[in-house]
Formats: structure tokens, sequence, C-alpha cells
């Protein structure tokens, strides 16, 4: 295939370096192996082609000459291991004397390719993803060649067209087509995807530069980020934080653009595995070359980065601290912290915060946690959080950030002092542009100062009294009737098409009176801003609008479907919308800002609506109102689940935030969470007790449940898939049971042989579906031991917080104790059948009276299931760390369980 021929040009090289090593033509002969008369006539035609090179006058000259690297690089050639050291020793062979390998090092810095060296494997065999010649042409697959297939079987040929060296060579090759058509053979550029940093005195920053097909090339500097930046510099060694460069800040280059966007992510180690980038496609002209710095960037506060986003305003959050990348728990994690992240990152847009790994998990250090800003810090590190380094989370718990840019349509006002009047703006395609005030009238600034939130008078103001604008001219020919709820949906000619100039820039003024005049410079597309706060998901949670400078609470005195339709519709959502009460989502900490909301339906914001405004309501956050946007009005289909799948959470998979701060759970959280009811109180604010379902019959709970009214089920009702007490939820049913069994052995003057099952009514094991919020709980196996740790476990109910009874369900880990310490602090009446729980901490004191009696203390097992541990029985106070939770031992009880549940008869 020609293989002899390159390879005898490689040899004649190496025998012309030795030559001028001072290497006789015997000594030349010997060592490669090749006939003295070859050598002899390598150097003849060598020395005829007019070569200026000379002999050195000495093979140890302080620094290597070029003959020395050519020699050098040839060497490289010829050592298996690529390592300093081997070609140190291999060059000695050759000329005669020792270098060292910090020499090799500095001679071949930036000449010879580590990316091949680095793909070797233990044997000596490539196998990287290398897969352009010397010359920059394509190898071809090696399926094309199924001789060498059979001949280097296990050397890592295939269906691909990676270089390699199944005969062991040292520098990989592959095939290619000639230009003639011939197939031919060529070593590797393992120089491809290395990059550079040139036009600067320091070496760590520059013009970025990119080595492709043979050639040097720049980067357009349009989307270059500070990710890519990042990758840059981690792959030139340079450290972790780079910060990108646009305008050809380090001058213009002279040569070709290889890239017009890169696209990384942020944690690759190399520009190559940036699966995103994007060759060259457009003009891109000399004086928008991408620039680099690999330092730490001033500015406030340790360096943030997004990393694992799809876009470059999204991803998981990690701070630079200690000299590592690490990310920040989501423990109290919420927009407001996410605003500042946007800030300082310098991202416009509206900032939305993540939890649960959204953006993948990092791998380094957690660094913070507990973060809660108020929103006014310029860098993340200025909000409040706990000590650097100390957290109780994984990475499971990631968090992230995504700072969306703005969508088309959303106005502003500038160039005035007041945020109610000035040049009118228009956001369109990523850039801020003005309108041409041709035919503008008082109708055109009637929608205008409606669509940012004032509902009073509206006027175009005189002629250039804001100033001129400096950038595009959106929109001309802009045609209203008075009645749109955007300036969008009146008529206009096509963006960027107009007759104006910036002298005819049209200004508004807005009437000051009225309860949103204090709106932020940049409102939403529509009405007044308004926020939903600590749902699960950004299309649900408690109402808050902006008044006066503060985010504040609304009053649910009136509030319906109606009202949440209009804040919906707001907000941009277009499906059912479902109003909450009695703060479903939790209770606000700010101003009540509205009362007696009434809207009429067809309104596009909530400041639309009348209602009573602020220090003119009765209510207390108690009463805050909430939505659900885009509500689904039919249950989620679900099949039953086998025995097998007990003890699953379904909705754990699909969240999206996570409510820390306290206790609070999220809907569906613990599916098999129960709460019993006297049926003459079961519009009561609190349950009675807490209870488990453990079959799709079967519910358990403890005895003493039914010491002052009784065993008589028809006293009694059940409520499945409850999450809030006072309002009936998507997937809450209310079941009556038909059978109490109390162990028999239980005394209602003791706490022994604290537990109870109750019947459900149905036939053949059938009683209940499962669905996404209703499932049973697997119950120990019957060889369970806990291991010598302690274990964290989790109980669940509406217990009891700050003296009051939480409305809704609360989540509370606890850790289990060791027997010997219950004893110790109990004495007899701690017995085997009983295990006790919860901190002994006075910094966190957390035990059974958060949950409920009779609530299951759940644990998961390794392989992600939950089993009932404990039921929640007796204790001393509540929350003293000296006296811990008592349960009953569940896995003591699976016999009488077992029993009981097959047979028709009481036990």
């Amino acid at each position: 295939m020609g293989r002899s021929q390159e390879f005898s040009e490689f040899k004649r090289g190496t025998v012309i370096g030795c030559h001028l090593c001072n290497k006789s033509i015997h000594e030349i002969s010997s060592l490669l192996n090749i006939s003295r008369s070859t050598v002899s006539g390598i150097i003849t035609k060598w020395k005829q082609l007019g070569t200026t090179a000379t002999q050195p006058r000495s093979c140890r000259p302080r620094k290597i000459t070029e003959q020395g690297q050519l020699i050098l690089r040839r060497t490289v050639r010829r050592s298996r291991q690529l390592s300093a050291e081997s070609i140190a020793t291999d060059f000695q062979i050759l000329c005669g004397f020792q270098i060292s390998s910090r020499t090799v090092c500095r001679e071949l810095h930036g000449m010879w390719p580590l990316s091949c060296s680095e793909g070797f494997t233990q044997l000596g065999y490539y196998n990287g993803s290398v897969s352009q010649t010397d010359s920059g042409s394509s190898c071809l697959k090696w399926t094309d060649f199924p001789d060498y297939m059979l001949q280097y079987p296990d050397r890592g040929l295939g269906d691909h067209n990676h270089c390699r060296n199944p005969d062991r060579e040292s520098n990989p090759w592959c095939f290619f087509r000639q230009k003639s058509g011939a197939i031919g053979w060529a070593y590797c550029d393992c120089h491809q995807g290395e990059a550079r940093l040139v036009g600067a005195s320091s070496n760590k920053s520059g013009r970025l530069e990119v080595y492709l097909n043979g050639r040097w090339g720049a980067v357009c500097d349009t989307h270059l980020t500070d990710r890519d930046a990042s990758v840059i510099c981690r792959q030139l060694r340079l450290g972790e934080i780079g910060t990108a460069l646009r305008h050809s800040y380090f001058g213009p280059g002279s040569g070709l653009f290889h890239f017009e966007r890169l696209g990384c992510h942020g944690n690759e180690d190399s520009l190559l595995k940036c699966r995103s980038r994007k060759y060259v496609s457009s003009d891109c002209n000399h004086g928008n070359e991408a620039g680099v710095v690999c330092a730490v960037p001033e500015g406030n506060g340790a360096p943030l980065r997004l990393v694992g986003g799809l876009e470059d305003f999204e991803g998981r959050v990690e701070v630079y601290h200690n000299g590592r990348w690490g990310t920040i728990c989501d423990d109290e994690w919420d927009d407001i912290d996410a605003e500042v992240v946007c800030r300082q990152l310098g991202l416009g847009g509206v900032p939305k915060a993540w939890s649960w790994a959204q953006f993948g998990q990092g791998t380094g250090p957690i660094v913070l946690d507990g973060v809660h800003c108020t929103g006014n810090e310029l860098s993340l590190e200025e909000c409040p959080h706990a000590p650097w380094g100390r957290h109780n989370c994984d990475h499971m718990e990631d968090a992230g950030v995504s700072c969306n840019p703005f969508t088309d349509g959303v106005l502003r006002l500038v160039g005035a002092d007041s945020p109610w009047e000035g040049r009118l703006e228009v956001y369109h395609a990523g850039e801020w542009g003005t309108v041409c005030d041709d035919n503008w009238t008082g109708r055109h600034a009637q929608v205008v100062c409606r669509q940012l939130g004032y509902r009073g008078r509206a006027e175009v103001a005189p002629d250039g009294m804001y100033g001129e604008g400096t950038g595009l001219i959106f929109l001309d020919e802009v045609k209203c009737e008075g009645g749109e709820s955007s300036l969008l949906e009146c008529a206009h000619g096509q963006w960027g098409q107009h007759d104006c100039s910036h002298s005819e820039d049209v200004g508004i003024r807005c009437e000051r009176e009225g309860q949103n005049n204090e709106i932020p410079e940049v409102a939403p597309a529509t009405g007044p801003l308004v926020r939903l706060v600590d749902g699960e998901s950004r299309k649900e949670g408690r109402v808050e609008v902006f008044i006066n400078g503060q985010w504040g609470s609304v009053c649910d005195d009136g509030w319906n479907d109606i009202n949440a339709g209009v804040v919906c519709r707001q907000l941009g959502f277009i499906g059912v919308s479902k109003a909450r009460s009695v703060a479903y989502f939790g209770e606000g900490q700010g101003p009540i800002h509205l009362d007696n909301v009434k809207c009429e339906g067809t309104e596009a914001s909530l400041g639309e609506c009348s209602a009573v405004g602020p220090d003119a309501h009765d209510c207390r956050h108690s009463e805050d109102a909430g939505v659900i946007c885009d509500y689904i009005t039919e249950p989620v289909k679900y099949s039953g689940m086998s025995k097998q799948e007990c003890g699953l959470r379904p909705n754990t998979q699909r969240r999206r935030r996570r409510i820390i701060g306290g206790d609070k759970s999220l809907r569906g959280d613990w599916p098999w969470q129960v709460s019993l009811w006297l049926r003459s109180q079961s519009k009561g604010t609190h349950p009675l007790c807490g209870a488990t379902l453990i079959n799709s019959c079967w519910v358990i709970t403890a005895a003493h449940c039914f010491k002052r009214f009784g065993a008589d089920p028809s006293r009694y009702v059940l409520r499945l898939g409850d999450y809030h007490t006072e309002e009936r939820d998507d997937f809450e049913r209310t079941l009556s049971p038909e059978r109490i069994v109390i162990h028999r052995k239980y005394n209602s003057q003791g706490w022994e042989y604290d537990i109870a099952l109750l019947k459900l009514k149905g036939t053949d094991g059938n009683c209940v579906a499962f669905n996404p919020h209703t499932n049973a709980v697997c119950l120990p196996a019957h060889s369970n031991k806990r291991g010598k740790r302690p274990i964290a476990c989790v109980i669940t109910g509406w217990g009891i917080t700050d003296s009051e009874y939480s409305r809704t369900l609360l989540q509370a880990w606890v850790p289990l104790l060791p027997s010997w310490k219950c004893k110790k602090r109990y004495g007899s009446r701690f017995t085997s059948r009983m295990l006790c729980a919860g901190s002994l901490s006075n910094h966190r004191r957390v035990d059974s009276c958060q949950g409920d009696s009779g609530g299951p203390l759940v644990c998961q097992g390794d392989s992600g299931h939950w089993m009932l541990t404990g039921i929640i029985s007796w204790g001393h106070g509540c929350g003293d760390p000296t006296y811990p939770g008592v349960y009953t031992r569940v896995g003591r009880f699976l016999k009488w369980i077992e029993k009981v549940t097959h047979s028709p008869a009481k036990a």
C-alpha cells in the first residue's frame, strides 16, 4: 500500500539527523538497520539539494539547535511511550550525549501533540479519536480494509475512521484517499483541536486560535462565552477560570476563521468535546476575533459559572472557592437567589431557580448551603449562607438557575428619572430598539401604559423630550384602536422597516396615580408585575404582586378560579386555571397588598381587576391566595402496582423545585400517607391521627388512636392522597373503614403493642386504586436488620410547628438511635418492640411530635424502595433533645400483620 516508501522518507530524515551529530556511516547503518550504501546515498543526495544547513560545532549546545529539534521530533516517532524520559534516552543513542527530560519538554513545547500520547493503552496501542492526517485529509474507515482487520484482530480496528497503530508503530496512522483517487496512508495530525493564545504579553491571555486541518485559525467572538473560555483554559492547563473577550481585544489576526460557535457546557477538558460547536458558515470579519483571559475575573464576590445547560444562560451553578469549582446545595434555593446569580453573571432576563440537579450532578465539592438572598446583593457571596463547605446534601441536590432572555414584545421606558415615563423601547430578537412616532396618538400611549401596568391617563411626550436612541429602530406605522392589551396586538409594519431617524423616537408619559406606579423599569408583557412563589413548578404558587417597591401577597377573600385565570393569562399560560386559598402554598412574609380581588375574566392583568389596595385589608398570611395554571382536570391514569413496586415515590422523578426551610413536603412526596378523622369532625383543621397504607386494602396506625373514641369503624373516615387539610386536593379520596383490629395485647394504660390495622371496603384485595399520589409502603423483610451506623429516616404528618398544627403535610429527617441510648433515657418503659429516633442535638430538635400519632417512620433501602420501620407512638415533651421520640418497631409485628391481613376473622 505504499507504506514502505513513506517509511523510507522517515528514515531518510533520521539518517540526516544522525549525520549532523557526527555519526559515521557505519554507526548509522547499524543503528537503523539499513545498508551503508543507502546511508551514503541519502547523505550525498541531501548535500546535492543545496541545503544551507551546516554541521553544528558541538552536539552539546546549551540550547538545542534547529537540527537538534529535528532529531528530537524524529526521535519522538521512534519512542513507543512518547514520554520525555524515553525520548531523552533515544536521543542519547542517536547523538551520543544525554539531555534532560526538562530540556525535551522545553524544546518540544507546542510542537508535538499530547493528544495521541494520552490515547495509548498500556500495551502501546492508540485508541483515541483523532481522525485526520498530517495534511488534513480525512481518514477512511478500517472496514474498507478487511485484510488489515483480519491481520490485526483485537487492535482497535472497526467500523470507524479513528487513527490506530495496529502494527505498534509509535505514532498512529490511517489510510486516506489521495487527490488522484489512489489510496495512501499517513501519520495522523495529533495537533487537531489544539488551542493557543497569541498577541498578548502574558501566556495566560491572548487572541484565541485553534488548529484544524493543518492550519491555525481564529474563533468568531459573537457567541463565545465564559464557559467556552474556561474550557480553553483547562485544555491549556492554565487554570479553571476563563473570561471571554470580544472585538479583537488582543488585536486582529490575518488568517482564516475556524469556528463560529464553540457551545461548551463548561465541564469539558478540550474544545473538541464541546458537542455544540459550529464551524464558520457566515462572514466573520477581522476585528471580531475572540480573546480569552485565563485568570480569576475582577468583580464582586467569588466567581460563578453555569454548567450543563443547553443554552448559555442556564445551568448548574458552580462557585470558585479555595482553588476549586464547587456546587451549591438547593436547600432554601429560590428565584431571589437566582436573581442574584444572573445579576453577578451579567445576564438579563427572567431569573428562575432550579433544584434536584436539573442540569446534572456535579463531581466536585459542595461549597455552599442554606443560601438566602434578599435580592439586592451584587454577588452570591454577599447573601447569607452556611459556612463555606458545611452542608448536609449530596449532588442530587445541586442548585441551578436559568436567566431566560426577555421575550419579543416586552416594553420599557428609558431616558427619564421616573419609571412611568421615557423613550419607548421594545425588545425583539435579543435586542432593544426604538419605535417611530409617525401618527402616534393617545390611543397608542394608552396601550403602552396598560401593558406596563399603569391604569390611568396616558399621553405621547413632545418630540425629543427623552433624548434619541442609539440602537435599532424596530417599529413604524403602528396603528392601535386603544383597547389592545399589548403593543404587538396593534397593526404595525415589518420589524426593522421604517423611514425614520432617531429624532422621531416616540416618548410616553403614563399616569402616576394608582397602585402600580412603582413598577420596575422592565415590566412583563402585560399588567403589573406578578409572580408565583413556593410552587412545585413555575406554573403554580402563592400569588405575589409588586407594589411600592415590595413584593406582597394577595388575600383569599373572594378568591376564585376567574381571578386565577387572569393571573395565569398575565403570566402567559392559556390552560385551565385553579384558585387555591388558605395559604395552600405556604404563608408569605411581606405585606399583604390586595384583598377582595374581583375580576370579570376578560382582563389582561390583575391590575385591571377591582380590589382593595394596601393597608385596607382584614387578612393574615394564613389567608394568602394561590393559583395553579394549566391545571390538569383529569386525574393521571396510573396502573396498579405489584408487590415489588411498593415504597416508590413516583412524583420525585419529576421534581423541579424543592421546598425546604422548615419541613414542608411537596404534593405526592409521600403517597402512602393516610390521615384518620372522626366522621363528625372530618371537616376540621387537623386529623385525629396519622396512618400508613401498606397494601390496597389495609392501613396501619397506632392502637392508642382509638383509646378515647373506641374501635367502632363507623365513627371514622380515612383520607388518602391528602396534602392540605383545608383544601380538597386533586387526588384526595375519603374512604370508610369496615374493620378496625387492635393488637390484643395492647393495654390502654401503657405503650406496649401500640399497633392497629384498618380494613378498607373492597373485595379480592382490590380496595383502592393506586395513582401518583396514592401508593403502598413496603414492610421490612423478616431478616432485615439495621446496620451499626445510624440510618436517616423520615417522619411525616400534619404535626406541631411553633405550637400550631400545620395545614400542609410536613416531613422531617430523623436518625435512628441505638437501643441503649433509648433505654438509658426511658428505662423499663422502653422495650425490644420499640425503637427511638430523633436528634439529640440542641441545634436541631426534631422528633415524633412533628408528625402525627400513628403516622409513619420510613427508611429508604438500598434498592430505593421505602419501608415502614416505625409507627409514631409516644415520647416526652416535643423536641426535647434528652428524650427522643419512641416508635412501635414494625419489624417485630410482621407475623401479626400477615395473620390479620390474610384472615377474615379478628386476630
